[in-house]
């Protein structure tokens, strides 16, 4: 990394947690500037629904071209969820590092799901290569880029708590800024995993029947706090709860529908 820390990097070194909304689109983007947050971060589920697709479903260029419309929307930094870096090698994770900074990025994510049914998560020796990859990678360019690392384990049906934080471990070993295990539901799991590792962490939140606020996730040690696909979640529960209501010959959802000078003027 040349030059000094960038402020997405400061954010992460601030006392306490910090909140990283996560757009799904430009007005989405906008209006969460306009609400206050200091950072953004793209969502892959909740741009793929945007594109009529499943999550993992859209093409590497086509999200490169989201994050750079999402860069364009607000002044704010911007950090990419990229998935498992658009390959399996750890030559094509740095590869996709080096084009995600091109974007002008502050930093991305890359996690350890392959995508692969019979082998959801990736080999330790493998997953840690390829973070290892993409620290070098950012580590070459010229701006200061911050690497997320993810352990998967949480989403993809192993709930294996040690081995997701000696994932997490090992990922800080080669060089990885911030920390992530999403999936994560417990308070004592959390505070575990943070006092493993002495490198940021980030959770997600608005996940159904996790109550935790931001005062005890920060008393946990956590230091960021996203919230994937949930605001797209949530704005698409609105529209099928609204097109239920009409094909049942009521239209009492617009009571609670947003005025057109609200969202404009945030625009």
């Amino acid at each position: 990394m040349l030059g000094e820390p960038s402020a997405f990097r400061q954010l992460h070194h601030r006392d306490g947690a910090f909140v990283i909304p996560n757009p799904w689109d430009v007005g989405s983007a906008k209006i969460l500037a306009a609400l206050g947050f200091e950072a953004l971060a793209t969502t892959s589920a909740g741009f793929a629904f945007t594109q009529g697709q499943k999550d993992g479903g859209v093409a590497p260029e086509v999200m490169l071209d989201h994050c750079r419309a999402i860069i364009r929307a607000t002044p704010l930094p911007v950090s990419a969820d990229l998935e498992k870096g658009f390959g399996d090698t750890p030559e094509a994770v740095a590869e996709t590092i080096v084009r995600a900074a091109a974007t002008g990025l502050a930093g991305c994510s890359i996690e350890d799901f392959s995508g692969d049914p019979g082998q959801p998560i990736f080999p330790m020796d493998l997953a840690v290569e390829r973070i290892q990859a993409a620290v070098e990678a950012a580590g070459a360019l010229d701006h200061d880029f911050v690497l997320t690392a993810r352990a998967e384990n949480f989403l993809r049906g192993n709930p294996d708590l040690g081995d997701t934080i000696a994932r997490l471990q090992a990922f800080e070993a080669v060089g990885a800024d911030v920390l992530y295990a999403p999936g994560l539901r417990e308070l004592e799991q959390i505070r575990a995993v943070c006092a493993a590792v002495s490198k940021p962490v980030n959770v997600i939140m608005g996940l159904p029947g996790v109550a935790l606020d931001v005062a005890q996730l920060s008393a946990a040690g956590v230091k960021r706090i996203s919230i994937g696909s949930a605001l797209a979640r949530l704005a698409y529960g609105g529209l099928i709860g609204a097109g239920q209501e009409m094909l049942g010959g009521t239209f009492g959802y617009a009571e609670t529908a947003a005025a057109t000078a609200t969202i404009e003027r945030m625009l």
